[in-house]
């Protein structure tokens, strides 16, 4: 009895789609910064943006039909997609960000008329409409899929696509977005499709910042290379910086001797004091830092806390 509870038990948390209320947050939220973009700067701008959200754009300009209602019809068709290659809860998932997303834009279509709030008798507005679009896109979306969620559209074609071909997902994402951008092309002329690109690339660069850099524990990762100052960095890095590190053991190529190496990890804001430490016991030390866009352990992000989000 107490087996088929606990298995009960997991069977229900793994078909929970939030496991805390920040997620809810950013679910709602982004959703409509997403939207915002959309019914503001991309529709009135007659600019077409990838997946679902550019096929609601094509339908809106062609019969008039509410992009919102458009997104929510193709989405409903994908959602079914997604449950049948890769189950309940994948799809609820993004059913829910795709659905969120859609309403907002009717919602904020309905009271705005999908007209903007700029001049486009000025071309110089589409481009602000493509750069401000675009970041609103890329902030709503990010946000988004850090709830857990997605919003659905060509990730779930190009998800279903790898799995059944050896295409890679980044190709036939690409291709997708392409041909919906081709046909809006089409439909609102070639100036405007160039105005969308650069909206998409905007929107791909600033879901890649909230993605690894907003709301992560960003770090810097430190290989420190000295002879015979290493245990005394370490020291001071335990004592000062209260923070670990690893110790590897290496050989020099030019000179084929062996040689110490040290391995930290630091938020950034604690990058100066170590480089600070590392000059005063060995001043011709060699270092080299790299970005550690999230770090996840003891002293960092909980690993728990992640591995739960992600099952």
């Amino acid at each position: 009895m107490l087996l088929a509870m606990d298995g009960a038990e997991k069977k229900f948390k793994g078909l929970l789609l939030f496991t805390r209320i920040s997620d809810i947050f950013y679910l709602v939220i982004g959703a409509f910064i997403a939207a915002f973009g959309v019914a503001v700067f991309y529709t009135p701008g007659h600019l077409t943006g990838g997946g679902a959200t550019g096929i609601g754009t094509i339908f809106y300009f062609l019969f008039s039909w509410d992009q919102g209602l458009v997104m929510m019809v193709v989405n409903l068709f994908l959602f079914a997609l997604g449950v049948k290659f890769f189950g309940l809860r994948y799809g609820l998932k993004a059913l829910l960000g795709s659905l969120a997303l859609s309403v907002f834009v009717s919602l904020i279509g309905s009271v705005t008329g999908y007209s903007g709030i700029l001049d486009y008798s000025e071309r110089v507005n589409v481009l602000l409409s493509a750069i401000y679009g675009g970041v609103c896109m890329g902030l709503g979306i990010g946000l988004v899929l850090k709830s857990g969620c997605n919003t659905g559209g060509t990730d779930i074609v190009a998800q279903v696509v790898c799995h059944l071909t050896p295409f890679s997902f980044g190709a036939v994402q690409f291709t997708c977005n392409a041909i919906i951008v081709a046909c809006g092309g089409v439909v609102m002329g070639l100036e405007n499709m160039l105005f969308s690109i650069i909206a998409m690339y905007i929107s791909s660069q600033t879901v890649n910042f909230i993605l690894l850099g907003f709301g992560t524990n960003l770090a810097k990762a430190a290989y420190i290379f000295s002879d015979g100052h290493i245990p005394d960095i370490s020291r001071r890095v335990i004592t000062e910086l209260h923070r670990s590190g690893t110790m590897l053991h290496g050989t020099g190529m030019y000179t084929a001797k062996a040689r110490n190496l040290l391995f930290v990890v630091v938020p950034n804001q604690q990058l100066n004091a170590l480089t600070k430490i590392i000059n005063e016991e060995d001043p011709t030390a060699f270092v080299l830092v790299t970005a550690a866009y999230e770090v996840l352990g003891k002293g960092f992000v909980s690993l728990k806390k992640i591995a739960e989000k992600e099952n």
